[in-house]
């Protein structure tokens, strides 16, 4: 039988760590330089995209085209530190708003206190996206159905947000070995996944979700699985002033809202409508990047705890196996039970 006490003073906790964490991102604007403000182009119905960059440029031309094939009416961008031509390619788009600051990354919880203010201040009442430039949102008949039928349906279903697996994809051999052309989809060049050795539990007192498992889990963390990265996240939520990532997008304040999924299907029968995240951290300059963040000391908590990590990626490790399966589409990823369609036929 739970304490009524103990229930009352977790409840306290996180309003109050809420408000903090909303307070904190407010302080945050004065970290930001406009570049481009085009937000007077958002119109009422516009599902929006929100997202911190840096040194993206061959990244961006798909994660654009990806988006704006899916719906987004606007991109609100943050670049941090980037010296490479992401400010004047973002800068010359009609559909994006951009700043920069040369802030701490890690000081501003990586950045989520930036894009928390450009919520607060431009997505109250809107269906917004949080993603990072190498996560590309897949969904339930997302070659058929946009971002604003999707977020209608969730709407009509009494859901606040969309849970979504970050699904790391990887190619064959080692990471450092194939060719990506910017503007190609990444997928070309990782198209395998781990489709099972998932697991998931609930945390206190803030009812997240704790969901581990993939390559990275399979062949770094072994030994040490409580330190996998975590790859459950609510990426797509109505928003409101009142709400708050607490860690990434993978938790969010009110408690409530790390309760809009529980997983996913396969291990928690859970058939709420959710998505994927593919992945596409290891394209073949990952070895050169984790060099550069390891020296940065920006990623994680405690980056030096992470130094091996970041050795062991920067010797462009072999992540596949004789398990790995190839990427399809959204219908293989509903038939393995990774997402789910939440009975939207």
């Amino acid at each position: 039988m739970r304490d009524a006490g103990s229930d009352l003073w977790s409840a306290y906790r996180m309003r109050w760590k809420r408000r903090r964490l909303i307070w904190r991102s407010i302080r945050s604007r004065q970290d930001l330089v406009t570049v481009v403000d085009r937000t007077d182009r958002i119109d009422p119905g516009d599902v929006l995209a929100f997202t911190t960059a840096r040194n993206e440029i061959t990244r961006l031309p798909h994660f654009l085209a990806h988006y704006r094939a899916l719906g987004v009416s606007h991109f609100l961008f943050v670049l941090n530190n980037s010296d490479d031509p992401s400010e004047a390619f973002l800068a010359d788009q009609p559909d994006v708003s951009l700043w920069r600051t040369s802030a701490s990354y890690k000081a501003s919880r990586f950045g989520v206190d930036w894009t928390t203010w450009l919520q607060f201040r431009h997505g109250h009442r809107r269906w917004c996206l949080t993603v990072d430039v190498d996560e590309l949102l897949i969904y339930p008949h997302c070659d058929t159905r946009s971002l604003t039928d999707l977020t209608a349906h969730l709407a009509q279903s009494g859901a606040t947000a969309m849970g979504a697996l970050m699904l790391d994809m990887f190619p064959k051999g080692p990471l450092d070995q194939p060719t990506y052309t910017p503007g190609q989809n990444p997928i070309r060049t990782l198209p395998y996944f781990d489709a099972g050795r998932y697991r998931a539990q609930r945390q206190s007192p803030a009812q997240n979700l704790w969901l581990q498992g993939g390559p990275r889990d399979r062949v770094f963390f072994a030994d040490q699985p409580a330190r996998a990265p975590t790859l459950n996240k609510l990426p797509l939520v109505r928003w409101n002033r009142r709400f708050a990532y607490m860690n990434s997008t993978h938790s969010m304040l009110p408690p409530r809202l790390n309760l809009e999924w529980d997983g996913p299907a396969h291990l928690s029968g859970d058939n709420r409508l959710s998505g994927a995240l593919l992945h596409t951290k290891f394209l073949p300059d990952v070895a050169t990047r984790s060099r550069e963040e390891k020296a940065r000391q920006e990623h994680f908590g405690q980056p030096e705890d992470f130094n091996a990590y970041y050795d062991w990626l920067s010797s462009a490790p072999d992540l596949w196996h004789d398990g790995a399966v190839a990427y399809q589409d959204w219908r293989q990823l509903l038939e393995m039970g990774l997402i789910s369609d939440g009975g939207w036929a």
